[in-house]
């Protein structure tokens, strides 16, 4: 073991210096590692794979909702075969309305018989019409069929107390007038309501609000959401976008014990031309590659930032950070209306995924929650569908490699190794975190960021004896290959056999522009 840590030294230390892209590819690459078994850290958080659907493009009517399209087989409206690839990710929670919809969305237009609810211009997302088939009862049938939890947001924007309030004795009610109307519009029984959200970027689309008012308006709309005898609602702060440390700061000297966690908003958004998003999901060259790589890896700034001003007023971690809101945003697919946000998806993305969810492990004390934007057809989608085709992107795949870290226990894992640079992009070129799940056994995932070089990792193993080692990989030719309706397949996991175990270290090639799960035995 000496000698191979020996040679493994040499390797690193001839390559730890940022090289650019074409002197990459010439030069063979190393980094080192070491995963501390014996120092468990935080829960991996399930919530930490949650989905959010919004009633936008064709996220909810087409993606999920088909109605009685006989065309496309579905239960009570949602089409199976998204809901059975859903469930293959053990989705745990799904936010729903929104979103800027939620910020005026009036939950008794989507209650009641379907033909007789009003149709609405939806100003958020297209300017096209809300029909308000899909409501609360629809929503809840999908949660059903999903076996996921229920996270509302509910309408600060334009809504009132009363109204917040009123919806949540609906949904929640064993008696009164309220639980007698759900009863009539086909629910006896009361739903389970884990999480409420209050608001949704209020300093945004949801009220243009200063933090010290927007504060208030919180304190005073979470005061009406109120549990029913026996349930627990944890009630969730709409916070920053991005770098605001400032609205972070005023919600956790101001908030109370209002809250029980506060959410935050950033999306990686390549482009230098500002907003809105202009650059294309799909044509792009490494400079575009590496420029979203790095602007992901901001994540981890920005976690750290807001985490330990939380720290400074919730030392014992009480609230806890929801990144409600992450992924890729590029301009929308060609011919498509640009109010859908409609996006392929690429490995590109997969590496984007893979990079956010290593960073999540970092941060688990205190991200107890983040969703992904958005779930079916919009940015950076797990599913994308056309009418009765449908198709799963890279991202998916990555969900699904990374599904056994839901409610694992973090193990410290820290790289040491090359830096990957193009043009004024740089950062480390692997990206690694680790959890030991429920049953034991230990799991490491891994990303080369580098397009263009392989990387051997060697990882030094303490406080864990294994004795054996599979995994997959999921990689492709290009930096910018994607699965369609005509080739659905093309980026998919696959067995990864380029690894071994031996005398407590851990050796693994990485390939380039790939994401590894390894399984330890």
């Amino acid at each position: 073991m000496t000698n191979l840590f020996a040679r493994a030294t040499l390797a690193l230390l001839l390559s730890t210096t940022p090289l650019t892209a074409n002197a990459q590819t010439a030069s063979p690459q190393a980094a080192m590692a070491i995963l501390q078994a014996d120092k468990p850290g935080p829960v991996y958080d399930r919530r930490i794979f949650t989905q959010f659907a919004e009633h936008l493009g064709t996220g909810i009517y087409g993606g999920l909702w088909v109605g009685n399209d006989k065309r496309i087989p579905n239960t009570r409206g949602f089409r199976n075969d998204v809901v059975a690839a859903l469930k293959r990710l053990a989705v745990p929670v799904v936010r729903w309305p929104g979103g800027c919809f939620a910020d005026e969305y009036h939950w008794r237009e989507g209650i009641g018989p379907q033909k007789k609810r009003p149709v609405k211009i939806n100003t958020h997302w297209g300017g096209v019409t809300e029909p308000n088939t899909v409501g609360t009862h629809e929503f809840m049938d999908l949660m059903d069929q999903l076996g996921a939890e229920v996270y509302i947001s509910g309408n600060v924007g334009n809504g009132t107390p009363q109204e917040m309030a009123e919806w949540v004795e609906y949904m929640t009610s064993p008696t009164g007038t309220l639980a007698d109307e759900r009863a009539k519009n086909g629910r006896k029984e009361p739903w389970k309501l884990p999480y409420f959200g209050i608001g949704n970027e209020l300093w945004g689309c949801g009220g243009n609000m200063r933090a010290d008012y927007a504060v208030d308006v919180t304190r005073r709309y979470a005061t009406f959401v109120k549990a029913p005898k026996g349930a627990k609602i944890l009630k969730i702060g709409s916070g920053a976008n991005g770098p605001d440390y400032n609205w972070t700061e005023t919600f956790m000297r101001d908030s109370g014990k209002s809250l029980d966690g506060l959410s935050l908003h950033y999306y990686t958004v390549p482009g230098k031309n500002g907003w809105p998003p202009k650059a294309s999901a799909t044509d792009f060259d490494e400079a575009g590659w590496a420029e979203t790589l790095s602007l992901t890896l901001k994540t981890d700034e920005l976690l750290t930032k807001h985490s330990a001003i939380m720290d400074k007023y919730d030392p014992a971690k009480r609230i806890f950070l929801a990144l409600d809101e992450w992924g890729t945003w590029y301009a929308g697919d060609p011919g498509t209306n640009p109010g859908f946000l409609r996006q392929q998806n690429t490995l590109r993305d997969a590496l984007v995924a893979a990079v956010n969810l290593n960073i999540f492990a970092k941060h688990a004390d205190r991200v107890r929650m983040t969703a992904i934007a958005q779930m079916v057809d919009v940015l950076q989608a797990m599913i994308l569908t056309d009418g009765p085709k449908m198709v799963l992107t890279p991202t998916y795949h990555v969900f699904e490699m990374y599904k056994p870290y839901m409610d694992g226990t973090v193990l410290p894992i820290t790289v040491k190794g090359p830096w990957y640079a193009k043009d004024e992009w740089n950062m480390p070129a692997v990206s690694a975190s680790a959890v030991r799940d429920k049953a034991g056994q230990v799991h490491v995932g891994l990303a080369n960021l580098n397009p263009n070089a392989a990387i051997t990792v060697t990882t030094r193993l303490e406080g864990l004896s294994a004795g054996s080692v599979s995994g997959r990989v999921i990689t492709a030719p290009a930096m910018n290959a994607l699965n369609d309706f005509n080739a659905p397949e093309a980026v998919k996991p696959v067995a990864f056999s380029d690894a071994k175990v031996e005398g407590g270290v851990l050796t693994a090639r990485l390939p380039a522009k790939s994401v590894v799960m390894l399984d330890l035995k």
